[in-house]
């Protein structure tokens, strides 16, 4: 009895040690997280560039949905809800016959940066030209996320009971879901398809600039598309719960499908695609699944498609990987990336260019978001440090950089500013509230 007594109160101690270790090591990260040089720099300069407007980047004219969506939050804190809800219900006016939205908005007097594409214009709003890159099937799932992040910051449920033209917010964004069902639903996987694309991008490889469905175009389908959707549609339940009955159903089905046609048990990662009726446009010869796409995977970990044990063995292959490459961050769009002569659009080249393994912080920040909300919070607060240091290093959010940290593109590329404000708030949040007491 003796003995027994002593094991359990040796078992009692060595827990109670176990937990003030943890209590310690929590404390001492959350000094590390209120303390860090470069949050306090990158949360102004990210709401400096927001009071400037809301165009993806000094690069670009257009509002994109896209983008739009993950500065959100940002977008909030400095402008008035108005104005928010405002440039949301353009893309609604604008909203085309058959529930499909467009890709980006732009005012027609303000001399847009014209770039080749076919511009949309209605009488129903007469004051912006609208275009959509239509090898992606994210715009009607970014648009029903955007409403939802708006009510998040705001509180605003108003906007879902707006007329636009003799239907509701709400009973547009369900007709956008729709359209997805119609134009972009394949029945022998039961997954929304768009066109071959490296990971989340907008640029496919039979063409030199590859932005439009057209005879180049050989439809796939990805992780990105239907993590995407799953998300939207759990916005919209959330947003209107009586659309439970007829969306839950589907969700449940994309979830089903996309655990069981492309993740990839054995490797412990997403598969890049799958080939509809024309196959593949990379050579026989070539393993696709080598590659790994980074900006997929974090946008499935936030549509819960990983368990946590996924999600740890997630990061730490983008860890492993970005190493490999030699790259500054998780931001990586993939690894390794596509060969020599896979795309046409010489932004692609394998140099880690653009989408073609360009460090992008607008997908990785997203990453550090889904880090902290499923428990990473050191791995989170060490990977984020590369994206937050070149914020100072470089005075600006660029869209994206390359192999060796050197900035490209805009250099006020709002989605980064946008993921960076919300990922250095759930980290602060961290810190300020959900540290045990140290007994």
């Amino acid at each position: 009895m003796m003995k027994s007594l002593t094991l359990c109160t040796l078992l009692a101690l060595l827990i109670s040690c176990s937990g003030r270790d943890n209590n310690l090591r929590n404390k001492k990260l959350a000094d590390q997280i209120m303390g860090n040089e470069y949050f306090a720099y990158t949360l102004e300069k990210a709401k400096e560039i927001m009071a400037t407007g809301f165009n993806a980047g000094d690069s670009y004219s257009e509002v994109w949905i896209r983008d739009y969506t993950t500065f959100m939050e940002l977008a909030a804190a400095v402008h008035p809800a108005s104005e928010l809800k405002e440039n949301l219900l353009i893309f609604f006016r604008m909203q085309a016959d058959d529930g499909n939205i467009l890709d980006g908005v732009v005012p027609i007097g303000d001399n847009p940066l014209w770039g080749g594409y076919d511009y949309y214009l209605t009488e129903r709003e007469p004051n912006f030209a609208g275009h959509k890159n239509t090898v992606e099937t994210d715009q009607e799932t970014s648009l029903v996320q955007g409403v939802y992040r708006y009510i998040q910051a705001t509180g605003d449920e108003t906007i879902l009971h707006e007329d636009v033209f003799g239907q509701t917010v709400l009973e547009r964004l369900e007709w956008a879901m729709q359209y997805l069902m119609d134009d972009k639903y394949d029945r022998q996987y039961g997954l929304l398809f768009g066109a071959t694309t490296a990971d989340w991008g907008d640029v496919q490889p039979g063409h030199p600039w590859g932005v439009k469905w057209d005879e180049n175009t050989y439809p796939a389908i990805d992780i990105y598309d239907n993590a995407m959707l799953i998300i939207a549609l759990d916005n919209l339940m959330e947003m209107a719960p009586e659309t439970k009955t007829r969306w839950e159903p589907i969700r449940n089905a994309i979830f089903e499908n996309t655990r069981k046609h492309l993740w990839d048990a054995e490797n412990q990662k997403f598969i890049p695609h799958i080939y509809l009726e024309r196959g593949s446009p990379f050579p026989e010869d070539f393993d696709e699944n080598q590659i790994y796409y980074f900006g997929g995977t974090a946008v499935a970990i936030e549509a819960g498609l990983l368990s946590h044990e996924e999600v740890k063995q997630a990061i730490d292959e983008m860890a492993r990987r970005v190493e490999l490459a030699g790259a500054a961050s998780i931001g990586l769009t993939l690894y390794p990336p596509y060969p020599e002569g896979f795309f046409m659009n010489p932004g692609m080249s394998p140099e880690y260019s653009y989408q073609n393994g360009g460090d992008w912080t607008w997908f990785g920040g997203r990453m550090i978001q889904q880090l902290v909300k499923y428990g990473f919070v050191e791995e989170a607060f060490e990977h984020i440090q590369p994206m937050v240091k070149r914020v100072k290093d470089n005075d600006g959010f660029f869209e994206w950089y390359t192999i060796n940290n050197e900035p490209r593109g805009s250099g006020t590329f709002r989605g980064s500013a946008g993921v960076l404000y919300v990922a250095i708030g759930l980290l602060e949040d961290w810190a300020s509230n959900e540290i045990p007491p140290i007994n």
